[in-house]
């Protein structure tokens, strides 16, 4: 294994962790170049662990000994090593969760590929906080649901934040980007699966009566965070479900509403 001691924030080879607190760069930046950051020691071991390829490693000295095996099991992949203030030079922020990684993208899985076999799909529809994203894929994975898509605008579940406040689970729930919104939808009804829309409508119904029916393959889709999902999406579902609310409260957080719906709406044979 090589390790290179950083001198300079100016070191071009470092230049995949530059500035990654400029939100819009990253957004751009990271999908257009096939990679992505995996930060701290637990999420990258656990995109290796999904086969995820590394691009090059970015760490203090101090956390070095914590990851040998990592670096014995890639000797060919560079590890960039620096002063804890000359890392946050680079990156924009203190790094206090051990290594980063500069991570390959996986290829795409299509859709069919995705559909096959599963029975609980969860859709995002342009939920656009990363945090928000990051937390329902934590669900997900917790929770046994099967596959998770997302819409052309929604936000990338492999932006920073997202993997962070996964603690990467993204990696282990399958998931894939549709094209063609909300069209995308007769795709699961074609594979056999009942629609339903996370929105509170005046014809909704509450999540545990839906839940008795036990459908055998649901997909349910969850709308963006501020106007909730769109007409168009509302017309091409099958039903739409609620979360009784008690006390006044009028709604959830899309985070925690899917977590609720998750459990309820599990398969349950």
């Amino acid at each position: 294994m090589t390790f290179h001691y950083l001198e300079s924030a100016d070191d071009p080879r470092v230049s995949d962790y530059t500035t990654l607190t400029d939100v819009h760069l990253r957004k751009l930046r990271e999908p257009a170049e096939g990679m992505y950051i995996a930060e701290s020691s637990r999420v990258l071991r656990r995109a290796l662990a999904a086969g995820h390829q590394p691009r090059s490693f970015f760490l203090a000295e101090k956390w070095m000994a914590d990851l040998d095996d990592v670096f014995q099991a890639y000797p060919d992949v560079p590890a960039f090593i620096g002063s804890a203030g000359l890392l946050e030079e680079i990156t924009g922020f203190h790094l206090h969760r051990g290594a980063m990684a500069a991570m390959q993208r996986p290829a795409p899985v299509p859709l069919t590929d995705l559909l096959a076999g599963a029975r609980r799909v969860a859709v995002l529809e342009d939920i656009v906080d990363h945090t928000n994203v990051g937390a329902i894929f934590r669900s997900a994975a917790a929770l046994d649901i099967d596959a998770v898509l997302v819409s052309p605008r929604c936000g990338d579940p492999l932006y920073r934040r997202s993997v962070r406040v996964s603690m990467g689970t993204v990696f282990q729930v399958p998931w894939a980007r549709l094209h063609h919104w909300p069209g995308d939808l007769q795709v699961l009804k074609e594979h056999g699966f009942t629609v339903a829309a996370l929105e509170l409508t005046p014809e909704a119904e509450d999540v545990d009566a839906v839940a008795s029916r036990n459908v055998d393959r649901l997909a349910l889709v969850l709308g963006t965070e501020g106007a909730g999902m769109s007409p168009e999406t509302l017309a091409a579902v099958d039903l739409a479900v609620k979360i009784p609310m008690r006390n006044g409260v009028d709604s959830l957080n899309v985070a925690a509403a899917s977590a609720v719906a998750f459990w309820e709406l599990r398969a349950r044979s």
